[in-house]
């Protein structure tokens, strides 16, 4: 494809480009259909037509599946920070104009959800009640994903638990939240009397979580013997489903299965830890009048 100079970027450009970020988000040109509300042909059309206005190769797509170039990841990278200087200056404008439109980024770890306490939820009513013409876009993410996306901006505010601070961060407690050690109904454990000692524990095949923990959390899992891992709680859920592994579990996130005689805590006085879940946003931001309306209402 020929090399070509970009002589300006128009609405029309900048509507491309959303496209080409929601085919790369979702794999394929058949997996976006829905997203965008339009054919796939179309978006073939699409693609092609913003590889001719940029003179590059974006994506491979045929037999072989759909995978970005090395000059597709590129325009990607630049293009999430045109789209994110294009919200700094609507958020700019409507600070002038004291009216709120626009988008709000919003990354939450998974499953907090069946929190009780439901400040986020709450903080998303208000917002939504005071703002109507506020875009909210929410991502469920590990708690890494959520802290780069603060630092590069394409996440306004976040919610993750309070382990290991990293500078340029703000963190601010929500709430807590206490996680004990569960077993299936079809685990050996669910039928025993009284507590298991550290040696029938430690006989047990148990789950290791692969995302940070606290120095408490990492204390309770060197007692289990720990074979296997999962990236979040839903996985963690998953595997002791199995009745094969035991595992730690937020009390809240856990309550479904024991309500249905499922699950249930293993010595819950003994083995139990909590942890802080925080809400995060960047310590050097612009004035933002949707996130400060969000976080006041949290």
């Amino acid at each position: 494809m020929k090399n070509k100079s970009l002589a300006q970027v128009t609405d029309f450009e900048i509507r491309l480009l959303r496209i080409f970020k929601v085919v790369s988000e979702c794999g394929s040109f058949s997996a976006a259909e829905g997203l965008l509300g339009i054919t796939r042909s179309a978006i073939s059309l699409h693609m092609s037509d913003l590889e001719k206005r940029l003179g590059m190769r974006l994506c491979q797509r045929g037999r072989a599946g759909f995978a970005l170039t090395d000059e597709g990841r590129e325009i990607l990278h630049h293009s999430d920070t045109m789209m994110a200087a294009i919200e700094t200056f609507r958020q700019q404008v409507n600070q002038m104009h004291k009216h709120l439109r626009g988008e709000i980024n919003i990354g939450i770890i998974n499953n907090l959800v069946t929190q009780p306490m439901m400040k986020i939820t709450y903080a998303l009513e208000a917002l939504r009640e005071k703002g109507p013409e506020i875009r909210i876009n929410l991502s469920m993410s590990t708690a890494a994903e959520i802290e780069r996306g603060l630092m590069d901006g394409r996440l306004h505010v976040g919610a993750l638990p309070f382990t290991a601070p990293i500078s340029g961060l703000d963190y601010r407690q929500l709430y807590d939240e206490q996680s004990n050690l569960y077993c299936s109904h079809t685990h050996p454990l669910f039928a025993l009397e009284g507590e298991p000692d550290d040696a029938q524990l430690a006989r047990h095949d148990a789950i290791a979580p692969s995302f940070r923990m606290t120095a408490q959390a990492i204390g309770m899992h060197q007692m289990l013997n720990c074979t296997a891992t999962a990236s979040d709680r839903e996985g963690i859920a998953f595997l002791i489903l199995t009745g094969r592994f035991i595992g730690f579990l937020p009390d809240h996130y856990a309550a479904q299965w024991v309500a249905r005689g499922m699950m249930r805590a293993i010595a819950p006085e003994r083995l139990t830890f909590s942890s802080n879940i925080a809400i995060v946003t960047r310590k050097v931001r612009r004035a933002n009048a949707i996130l400060e309306l969000f976080l006041n209402a949290l």
